[in-house]
């Protein structure tokens, strides 16, 4: 055998293999062109496997912004943001995308999440462009594609997710400063927090809404875009998303630029983690060691070390105006979509867990918002 090739054997099994063993499949939403992307990846290149048009009216935008895949991974759910009035959700196949069924819901629906079981979906009802009043979480039986509940929460409820156990729903009041926790079993609301600096405190039940006068009404277009005037101390939250094994609930503070940690036991204020400018969007991985923050108007990721509240890494991205962030299932990459700004593309921004760096982004139709993966 030639020494060349005896050496290149031996480097094969010696060398670390960076390569992932299996290819990744996700969902992209565009929002501001009504279009689903279905994308792979296979540890390298990122490349679009098929596009899906979505939506009613044809002559304007409908505007796709929540996704979230069942957990048999036989349908995935898209909320539909305008309607006239109301927005919808839609329920798709993943084995060939076409249309199994959906159902009006309330004013702008936003994010959502199922139950463990895939029984139900938690979908808030923004309400981006109704009154400066409370709005709703809405509750759909997947099955039939029914709306079971519509649960009044707060003014601009988003970041809609439910604890591994699948007995609470978490969603963020972005106008009232407040987090607040559904029990899945009596479909209502259990408790708030009120996230505002030096003001925070958690409460029991709905009679303690709306206490915090608006805090957030300087930035009332509700895209978390704005900073924040001198001397406001407004978190104005954009998401809650409950750790690996629900004992806590992280909320980012668009406004103030920090990630505030309750626990979810105790309903107390474990502390506020330092953040980029307009973290928005959030995800744990899996093993509960890290928490991935996309910054909304820094054009940055950052990752956290959970156990010490220290930033391990600031990524920056190809474009401007952070939006979604997930995890893959076994915690090696962490996929980012970038709105981009008017005409320009919306990106997916690939990001290597492990050596912190981004891999390869990929340019989508604009306004890349939702995103989940199909791939566990």
């Amino acid at each position: 055998m030639p020494l060349l090739c005896y050496i290149a054997i031996v480097l094969t099994f010696v060398l670390p293999q960076t390569k992932p063993d299996k290819e990744y499949l996700f969902y992209v939403l565009s929002e501001a062109a009504d279009k689903i992307s279905l994308v792979r990846f296979d540890g390298s290149k990122a490349t679009v496997v098929q596009q899906i048009d979505t939506g009613d009216m044809p002559i304007d935008i409908d505007g796709p912004h929540g996704i979230v895949i069942a957990p048999d991974r036989k349908f995935y759910y898209v909320s539909i943001a305008h309607g006239r009035p109301y927005g919808t959700v839609w329920k798709y196949s993943t084995k060939d995308n076409s249309l199994a069924g959906k159902t009006t819901l309330g004013n702008f629906p936003a994010t959502m999440d199922v139950t463990p079981d895939g029984q139900f979906l938690y979908v808030v009802n923004f309400n981006l462009h109704g009154d400066m009043v409370p709005s709703t979480v809405s509750v759909v039986a997947t099955q039939t594609m029914t709306e079971i509940a519509r649960i009044p929460t707060c003014a601009m409820p988003h970041g809609s997710r439910l604890n591994p156990q699948g007995t609470k729903q978490y969603s963020a009041c972005m106008m009232d400063d407040m987090l607040v926790e559904i029990d899945t079993r009596s479909l209502k609301v259990s408790r708030h927090f009120l996230v505002t600096k030096n003001k925070e405190g958690g409460m029991a039940g709905p009679s303690a809404m709306h206490t915090s006068s608006h805090a957030g009404m300087k930035d009332a277009g509700g895209h978390g875009s704005e900073a924040p005037m001198p001397g406001d101390n407004s978190c104005s939250p954009t998401w809650a998303e409950p750790s690996a094994d629900g004992s806590s609930v992280f909320v980012a503070c668009n406004a103030s630029s920090e990630i505030v940690e309750i626990n979810a036991n105790t309903w107390a204020l474990v502390r506020r983690i330092p953040a980029r400018a307009g973290v928005y969007n959030l995800d744990a991985t899996h093993d509960g060691q890290r928490l991935i923050a996309t910054n909304k108007r820094d054009q940055s990721v950052s990752i956290y070390e959970l156990k010490s509240g220290r930033e391990l890494a600031r990524v920056p991205t190809k474009r401007k105006v952070l939006h979604g962030v997930a995890v893959s299932a076994d915690d090696r990459y962490a996929f980012v979509t970038v709105e981009g700004v008017g005409s320009e593309p919306g990106t997916v921004e690939i990001i290597d867990l492990s050596t912190l760096k981004t891999v390869t982004t990929l340019d989508l139709p604009p306004g890349a918002a939702g995103i989940d993966l199909l791939t566990r």
